[in-house]
């Protein structure tokens, strides 16, 4: 099996230079043990992008259902340069896996268009909760780098 080439910039790349920018992080508290994973390697890694502590914002939700209402009314408030989603949806024996996944993620994806306002998504989607623990960190870290470089990207008016 073929590794995807996910096209990483080197940390030294001016794409990822989060010293201006202001970052809003939305965290669903549903499957806790990883999101808080997620959040924390999130936030480590925007701060280690030269994002300042002070301009990093979290909030919590009950569940990914709830994070684009949340990722709006930050969206709303045209404070932040870019959002990050947060959360871990892992199947079950029911529907309920596809019906939460599906319109979480279409949630974001509207926010993000209707705001013209990069959203990491980092609403895991798994089939176990092994796959999910193999996944959050990196996956926090993939999501503050997403954030910073599509911030300066946007910032760049294109």
């Amino acid at each position: 099996m073929l590794d995807a080439n996910q096209g990483t910039l080197a940390a030294s790349d001016s794409r990822l230079n989060g010293k201006k920018l202001r970052i809003g992080i939305v965290q669903a508290r549903f499957n806790e043990p990883i999101t808080n994973t997620l959040a924390q390697a999130c936030k480590a890694e925007l701060l280690a992008l030269g994002v300042a502590e002070k301009h990093i914002d979290l909030v919590q939700v009950p569940g990914a259902l709830e994070v684009p209402v949340a990722l709006l009314a930050l969206a709303e408030k045209l404070e932040y340069d870019a959002l990050v989603a947060v959360g871990c949806i892992i199947r079950g024996e029911t529907y309920h896996f596809e019906l939460v996944a599906n319109e979480s993620g279409a949630g974001v994806s509207r926010v993000a268009l209707d705001y013209q306002l990069p959203i990491a998504n980092a609403i895991l989607t798994t089939e176990n909760l092994e796959q999910a623990i193999a996944r959050q960190t990196t996956k926090g870290r993939d999501a503050a780098r997403v954030a910073v470089e599509m911030a300066n990207l946007l910032s760049d008016n294109i």
